[in-house]
Protein backbone atom coordinates (compact mmCIF):
# COMPACT_ATOMS: atom_id res chain seq x y z
CA UNK A 1 0.00 0.00 0.00
CA UNK A 2 1.54 3.43 -0.87
CA UNK A 3 1.67 6.31 1.59
CA UNK A 4 0.21 9.41 1.23
CA UNK A 5 2.24 12.32 1.32
CA UNK A 6 1.52 13.35 4.78
CA UNK A 7 1.51 9.81 5.91
CA UNK A 8 5.38 9.86 4.19
CA UNK A 9 6.46 12.77 5.83
CA UNK A 10 5.32 12.28 8.84
CA UNK A 11 7.25 8.06 9.07
CA UNK A 12 10.41 10.22 7.83
CA UNK A 13 10.47 12.81 10.68
CA UNK A 14 9.74 10.24 13.03
CA UNK A 15 12.87 8.16 11.40
CA UNK A 16 14.97 11.17 11.98
CA UNK A 17 13.50 11.78 15.61
CA UNK A 18 14.80 8.13 16.50
CA UNK A 19 18.28 8.16 15.04
CA UNK A 20 18.65 11.09 16.67
CA UNK A 21 17.91 9.36 19.97
CA UNK A 22 20.04 6.64 18.92
CA UNK A 23 22.73 8.71 17.99
CA UNK A 24 22.83 10.54 21.42
CA UNK A 25 23.07 7.74 23.46
CA UNK A 26 26.75 7.22 21.32
CA UNK A 27 28.77 5.44 23.66
CA UNK A 28 31.56 8.54 25.13
CA UNK A 29 35.05 8.45 24.19
CA UNK A 30 37.92 10.03 26.32
CA UNK A 31 39.60 13.36 25.15
CA UNK A 32 42.59 13.56 27.00
CA UNK A 33 43.16 9.77 25.64
CA UNK A 34 42.09 10.66 21.91
CA UNK A 35 43.55 14.13 21.23
CA UNK A 36 45.93 16.71 21.48
CA UNK A 37 45.05 20.62 22.15
CA UNK A 38 47.12 22.22 19.26
CA UNK A 39 46.59 25.53 19.24
CA UNK A 40 45.20 28.58 21.54
CA UNK A 41 46.42 28.40 24.39
CA UNK A 42 43.81 28.38 26.90
CA UNK A 43 40.73 28.75 24.38
CA UNK A 44 40.83 25.02 24.21
CA UNK A 45 40.11 23.21 27.34
CA UNK A 46 38.75 18.99 28.49
CA UNK A 47 36.92 18.66 31.20
CA UNK A 48 33.97 16.57 33.26
CA UNK A 49 36.99 13.37 33.34
CA UNK A 50 37.80 13.46 29.40
CA UNK A 51 34.02 13.35 28.34
CA UNK A 52 33.64 17.47 27.52
CA UNK A 53 35.97 19.73 24.63
CA UNK A 54 35.20 23.07 24.09
CA UNK A 55 36.75 25.69 21.90
CA UNK A 56 36.76 29.40 22.66
CA UNK A 57 36.85 32.20 20.29
CA UNK A 58 37.80 35.68 21.24
CA UNK A 59 39.25 38.87 19.04
CA UNK A 60 42.65 37.84 19.82
CA UNK A 61 42.96 34.06 19.00
CA UNK A 62 40.89 30.90 18.52
CA UNK A 63 41.51 27.40 19.09
CA UNK A 64 42.06 23.80 17.99
CA UNK A 65 42.59 20.42 19.08
CA UNK A 66 43.38 17.54 16.30
CA UNK A 67 43.67 13.39 17.18
CA UNK A 68 46.56 11.55 17.94
CA UNK A 69 46.25 9.19 15.86
CA UNK A 70 46.04 8.90 11.83
CA UNK A 71 43.26 6.84 9.87
CA UNK A 72 42.55 5.54 6.84
CA UNK A 73 39.31 4.56 6.29
CA UNK A 74 36.79 4.23 8.93
CA UNK A 75 33.64 6.34 10.37
CA UNK A 76 33.90 8.83 12.52
CA UNK A 77 31.22 10.36 15.00
CA UNK A 78 31.38 13.23 17.11
CA UNK A 79 28.71 15.06 18.62
CA UNK A 80 28.79 18.99 18.51
CA UNK A 81 26.87 21.89 20.06
CA UNK A 82 27.71 25.14 18.30
CA UNK A 83 28.05 28.59 19.24
CA UNK A 84 24.87 30.15 20.10
CA UNK A 85 23.15 33.65 19.65
CA UNK A 86 25.19 36.17 17.40
CA UNK A 87 27.43 33.21 15.75
CA UNK A 88 27.83 35.64 12.71
CA UNK A 89 31.84 35.57 11.51
CA UNK A 90 32.72 32.44 13.04
CA UNK A 91 33.81 28.88 11.43
CA UNK A 92 33.82 25.99 13.42
CA UNK A 93 34.98 22.98 11.36
CA UNK A 94 35.40 19.07 11.73
CA UNK A 95 37.46 17.04 8.91
CA UNK A 96 39.77 14.99 8.30
CA UNK A 97 43.31 15.88 6.48
CA UNK A 98 46.37 14.60 5.49
CA UNK A 99 49.49 16.03 4.87
CA UNK A 100 51.63 18.38 2.11
CA UNK A 101 49.93 20.17 -1.11
CA UNK A 102 49.03 16.68 -2.28
CA UNK A 103 46.51 16.27 0.51
CA UNK A 104 43.13 14.59 1.44
CA UNK A 105 40.79 16.25 2.87
CA UNK A 106 37.17 15.54 3.84
CA UNK A 107 35.26 18.81 5.82
CA UNK A 108 32.95 19.74 7.16
CA UNK A 109 32.07 23.53 8.13
CA UNK A 110 29.77 25.13 9.96
CA UNK A 111 29.42 28.92 9.00
CA UNK A 112 27.48 31.27 12.03
CA UNK A 113 25.23 33.43 11.12
CA UNK A 114 23.02 36.25 12.60
CA UNK A 115 20.73 35.29 15.69
CA UNK A 116 17.76 34.01 14.37
CA UNK A 117 19.42 32.78 11.45
CA UNK A 118 20.18 29.84 10.23
CA UNK A 119 23.65 28.12 10.46
CA UNK A 120 25.22 27.11 6.78
CA UNK A 121 26.60 23.53 6.89
CA UNK A 122 29.75 23.54 4.38
CA UNK A 123 31.06 20.64 3.13
CA UNK A 124 33.82 19.67 0.74
CA UNK A 125 36.20 16.31 -0.28
CA UNK A 126 39.50 17.24 -1.32
CA UNK A 127 41.62 14.71 -3.90
CA UNK A 128 45.20 15.45 -4.32
CA UNK A 129 45.29 18.75 -3.26
CA UNK A 130 41.93 19.89 -5.40
CA UNK A 131 39.12 20.64 -3.82
CA UNK A 132 36.24 23.01 -5.18
CA UNK A 133 33.30 20.35 -4.64
CA UNK A 134 31.42 22.66 -2.15
CA UNK A 135 27.74 21.86 -1.39
CA UNK A 136 25.91 23.29 1.73
CA UNK A 137 22.74 22.68 3.36
CA UNK A 138 20.55 24.42 6.10
CA UNK A 139 19.79 21.94 9.07
CA UNK A 140 16.43 20.64 10.13
CA UNK A 141 17.19 21.40 13.92
CA UNK A 142 18.79 24.75 16.32
CA UNK A 143 22.19 23.12 16.02
CA UNK A 144 22.78 25.80 18.90
CA UNK A 145 20.48 24.37 21.36
CA UNK A 146 21.67 20.73 22.28
CA UNK A 147 24.44 18.33 20.79
CA UNK A 148 23.94 16.59 17.71
CA UNK A 149 25.65 13.80 16.27
CA UNK A 150 28.17 14.65 12.77
CA UNK A 151 29.57 11.91 11.37
CA UNK A 152 31.97 11.13 8.54
CA UNK A 153 31.80 7.81 6.79
CA UNK A 154 34.85 6.63 4.52
CA UNK A 155 35.49 3.28 3.06
CA UNK A 156 37.16 2.33 -0.55
CA UNK A 157 33.82 2.66 -1.93
CA UNK A 158 32.71 6.12 -0.89
CA UNK A 159 31.84 8.58 1.11
CA UNK A 160 29.26 9.69 3.22
CA UNK A 161 28.35 12.77 5.36
CA UNK A 162 25.54 12.07 8.19
CA UNK A 163 23.73 14.24 10.78
CA UNK A 164 22.25 12.05 13.54
CA UNK A 165 22.80 9.42 11.24
CA UNK A 166 20.94 11.05 8.31
CA UNK A 167 23.03 11.10 5.26
CA UNK A 168 22.67 14.14 3.88
CA UNK A 169 25.64 14.24 1.08
CA UNK A 170 27.68 10.90 -1.25
CA UNK A 171 30.90 11.04 -2.44
CA UNK A 172 31.57 7.96 -4.56
CA UNK A 173 34.58 6.11 -5.70
CA UNK A 174 34.91 7.25 -9.37
CA UNK A 175 38.42 6.30 -10.25
CA UNK A 176 37.18 4.04 -13.04
CA UNK A 177 36.66 7.30 -15.09
CA UNK A 178 39.42 9.42 -13.90
CA UNK A 179 38.28 11.32 -10.64
CA UNK A 180 40.74 10.91 -7.82
CA UNK A 181 39.91 9.42 -4.75
CA UNK A 182 41.23 9.79 -1.19
CA UNK A 183 42.53 6.30 -0.59
CA UNK A 184 45.83 6.44 -0.46
CA UNK A 185 46.85 9.05 2.22
CA UNK A 186 46.15 8.42 6.31
CA UNK A 187 44.12 11.56 7.56
CA UNK A 188 43.83 13.28 11.43
CA UNK A 189 40.88 14.77 12.78
CA UNK A 190 41.22 18.46 13.17
CA UNK A 191 38.32 20.31 14.64
CA UNK A 192 38.81 24.20 15.06
CA UNK A 193 36.62 27.61 15.88
CA UNK A 194 38.25 30.67 14.36
CA UNK A 195 37.49 34.26 12.65
CA UNK A 196 36.39 34.33 8.95
CA UNK A 197 34.35 37.42 9.12
CA UNK A 198 36.12 38.18 5.75
CA UNK A 199 33.97 35.57 3.68
CA UNK A 200 31.88 33.20 6.43
CA UNK A 201 28.19 35.40 6.37
CA UNK A 202 26.80 36.39 3.83
CA UNK A 203 30.39 36.78 1.70
CA UNK A 204 31.43 38.82 4.20
CA UNK A 205 29.07 41.33 4.56
CA UNK A 206 27.95 40.53 8.08
CA UNK A 207 31.44 41.02 10.51
CA UNK A 208 32.05 39.55 13.68
CA UNK A 209 30.52 41.65 16.54
CA UNK A 210 33.36 41.24 19.34
CA UNK A 211 31.22 42.52 22.28
CA UNK A 212 29.69 38.88 22.09
CA UNK A 213 32.90 37.12 22.78
CA UNK A 214 34.00 34.83 23.58
CA UNK A 215 31.85 32.81 21.11
CA UNK A 216 32.24 28.91 22.62
CA UNK A 217 31.62 25.36 20.61
CA UNK A 218 31.05 21.98 22.61
CA UNK A 219 32.15 18.50 21.85
CA UNK A 220 31.39 15.26 22.86
CA UNK A 221 31.29 11.29 22.30
CA UNK A 222 33.76 11.28 20.44
CA UNK A 223 34.46 7.87 18.06
CA UNK A 224 36.81 6.37 15.76
CA UNK A 225 35.69 3.21 14.33
CA UNK A 226 38.34 3.03 12.12
CA UNK A 227 41.79 1.76 10.69
CA UNK A 228 44.46 3.38 12.50
CA UNK A 229 47.41 3.97 10.42
CA UNK A 230 50.65 3.80 12.18
CA UNK A 231 54.51 3.10 10.54
CA UNK A 232 52.92 2.76 7.22
CA UNK A 233 50.32 -0.24 8.37
CA UNK A 234 46.65 0.06 8.92
CA UNK A 235 45.04 -1.77 11.51
CA UNK A 236 42.57 -3.54 9.42
CA UNK A 237 44.69 -5.13 7.31
CA UNK A 238 44.62 -4.62 3.60
CA UNK A 239 41.35 -2.69 2.17
CA UNK A 240 40.65 -2.65 -1.54
CA UNK A 241 38.05 -0.36 -3.62
CA UNK A 242 36.92 -3.42 -5.07
CA UNK A 243 35.22 -4.73 -1.84
CA UNK A 244 31.50 -6.38 -1.77
CA UNK A 245 28.85 -3.45 -1.20
CA UNK A 246 25.97 -4.38 1.04
CA UNK A 247 23.28 -2.98 2.59
CA UNK A 248 23.34 0.18 5.29
CA UNK A 249 22.62 -2.19 8.12
CA UNK A 250 26.47 -3.78 7.35
CA UNK A 251 29.63 -2.43 9.05
CA UNK A 252 31.47 1.03 7.48
CA UNK A 253 33.68 -1.00 5.71
CA UNK A 254 31.27 -1.59 3.06
CA UNK A 255 28.43 0.44 3.91
CA UNK A 256 26.26 1.70 1.18
CA UNK A 257 22.53 3.77 1.45
CA UNK A 258 19.86 1.17 1.45
CA UNK A 259 16.55 2.45 0.45
CA UNK A 260 15.30 3.71 3.30
CA UNK A 261 19.04 5.75 3.55
CA UNK A 262 18.02 6.56 -0.14
CA UNK A 263 15.14 8.54 0.49
CA UNK A 264 16.55 10.57 3.77
CA UNK A 265 19.35 11.46 1.23
CA UNK A 266 17.06 12.57 -1.00
CA UNK A 267 14.91 14.36 1.39
CA UNK A 268 17.61 16.27 3.01
CA UNK A 269 18.92 17.20 -0.73
CA UNK A 270 15.44 18.45 -1.99
CA UNK A 271 14.86 20.37 1.41
CA UNK A 272 17.43 21.82 2.56
CA UNK A 273 20.58 21.85 0.51
CA UNK A 274 21.25 25.51 -0.84
CA UNK A 275 24.55 25.12 -2.49
CA UNK A 276 25.41 22.01 -5.03
CA UNK A 277 28.45 22.91 -7.10
CA UNK A 278 27.33 20.23 -9.64
CA UNK A 279 24.74 22.37 -10.34
CA UNK A 280 26.78 25.32 -10.47
CA UNK A 281 26.47 26.17 -14.54
CA UNK A 282 28.14 30.18 -14.00
CA UNK A 283 31.21 28.28 -12.47
CA UNK A 284 31.50 25.12 -14.99
CA UNK A 285 29.89 26.78 -18.18
CA UNK A 286 31.69 23.94 -19.77
CA UNK A 287 29.90 21.10 -17.88
CA UNK A 288 30.14 19.85 -14.40
CA UNK A 289 32.84 17.89 -13.11
CA UNK A 290 32.70 13.84 -14.46
CA UNK A 291 31.98 12.89 -10.81
CA UNK A 292 28.18 14.89 -11.36
CA UNK A 293 27.30 12.94 -14.11
CA UNK A 294 25.32 9.47 -13.06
Amino acid sequence: MELSGNRACLCLVVGLVLSSLVMMGAQAGDFFQDVDLTWGDQRAKISQGGQLLTLSLDKYSGSGFQSKDEYLFGRIDMQLMLVPGNSAGTVTTYYLSSQGPMHDEIDFEFLGNLSGNPYIVHTNVFTQGKGNREQQFYLWFDPTKAFHTYSILWNPQRILFLVDNVPIREFDNKESIGVPFPNKQAMRIYSSLWNADDWATMGGRVKTDWTQAPFTASYRNFNANACAWSAGKSSCGSMTTTSSTTSGGDTWQTQALDTNGRQRLEWVQKNFMIYNYCTDLKRFPQGPPPECKN
